[in-house]
């Protein structure tokens, strides 16, 4: 027999392990979550057999669009108490088994976010300054395709003294140390640009490639209390998605969100 409360208590939960994982999102337009037990009573100890959480159209630090993103983990041990209190506590971090949707939109905006454009204005590396005359360079108007087999092709701008210079770079998607994005075999595109204007493109955009592969930390996106790490990566049309784990210390509290 059930003990009294079980049910309402797993109720309870599902509510309020929603309400948290929502508040690690600017924006979301859905964010579920399933939580088995079995037997509901093991839920009284604050023990979990398994916890999955799905979210559909997600805002990460207001700039970065996530089309999908889910998590399952095996058992969990919480602080059932918590729970009554309104918010979830775990007795010990866990990891999950996740994957994570980008829409080529999505990545696409990412590029206008302050955080991603400090990165690409006002750079001054010795093969830039030598292109430009001493001047700090910015790439601008960046946009991004996503090409079968983990190839992306990448147009942007630059602007010298003597006018905007185009670039045009295709790479292959890769993962290093499970955090990092990797922007390897980059190759100059010469066809959109101008042929008078290709030998300086040219270094432009292998430049730009450098900067690209410093750039893609996924400690930098980190979610309050969860880390990301990928285990791999695939191009499917307009999408790129990810599969790996995320470590999980807590969950943040009811009331903040993330900035």
């Amino acid at each position: 027999m059930t003990p009294p409360g079980v049910d309402f208590g797993e109720r309870m939960l599902n509510t309020v392990a929603s309400q948290s994982i929502r508040h690690l999102f600017t924006q979301s337009e859905s964010v579920d979550v399933a939580i088995r037990c079995h037997p509901s009573s093991k839920l009284l100890q604050g023990s979990i057999d398994s916890f999955k959480m799905s979210g559909r159209n997600l805002v990460i630090r207001r700039d970065f669009y996530v089309e999908e993103m889910s998590f399952e983990t095996d058992a969990v041990a919480i602080d059932f108490a918590s729970v009554l209190g309104g918010s979830l506590r775990l007795r010990q971090p866990t990891q999950a088994i996740a994957q994570v949707t980008l829409s080529e939109q999505g990545i696409n905006h990412a590029f206008t976010a302050e955080l991603v454009k400090q990165h690409l204005h006002n750079l001054n590396t010795p093969e830039l300054i030598a292109l430009s005359g001493g001047d700090p360079v910015s790439f601008t108007d960046i946009n991004l395709q996503l090409l079968p087999d983990n190839q992306i092709k990448i147009f942007a701008k630059t602007e010298l003294a003597n006018g905007v210079v185009p670039i045009s770079l295709l790479a292959t998607l890769a993962v290093e140390r499970r955090r990092r994005i990797l922007f390897q075999n980059p190759q100059f595109q010469p066809d959109v640009v101008p042929e008078s204007l290709r030998g300086t493109s040219e270094v432009l955009t292998m430049a730009f490639a450098q900067i690209l592969n410093n750039m893609v930390d996924l400690d930098r996106f980190d979610l309050d209390g969860v880390t990301m790490r990928i285990n791999r990566l695939e191009t499917q049309g307009q999408r790129l998605i990810f599969s790996g784990y995320a470590q999980i210390e807590h969950f943040p509290k009811t009331g903040q969100s993330s900035s």
